[in-house]
């Protein structure tokens, strides 16, 4: 694997984007506001490290967490009410986790063509 290279973590990296830009747009509740902009703003610095260290399995994992914390947080702030934001939410959340569990396989095979034998 190369760096800045793996599509999956631009998706998950655009996913977060989209949830922390459309605050503006929805305009939902400060609970909703803030649990989007922070799971937005995870996502893209988890999408960053793991474009610029591919191999490296546990912040797949990570960044498969911040996609589902994403797809839960209408729950968590109680904003299923708020449809467009709740929407979002739900939407970029799955596709960020989604598209971060087809990765976790090629970057665990490269994590171990990496390391030496036991």
């Amino acid at each position: 694997m190369k760096k800045w290279m793996r599509w999956e973590d631009y998706v998950a990296g655009v996913c977060g984007l989209v949830a922390a830009l459309s605050v503006i747009v929805t305009m939902p509740s400060a609970a909703a506001t803030s649990l989007m902009i922070v799971f937005g703003i995870l996502l893209i610095a988890s999408a960053v490290l793991n474009l610029s260290m591919p191999g490296t399995p546990w912040l797949e994992y990570v960044q498969a967490a911040f996609g589902v914390l994403l797809f839960v947080s209408p729950w968590i702030g109680s904003y299923t009410g708020s449809s467009g934001a709740a929407w979002t939410s739900w939407i970029a959340g799955i596709v960020a986790a989604g598209v971060t569990a087809a990765a976790i396989k090629p970057a665990i095979d490269t994590h171990h063509k990496m390391m030496p034998s036991h």
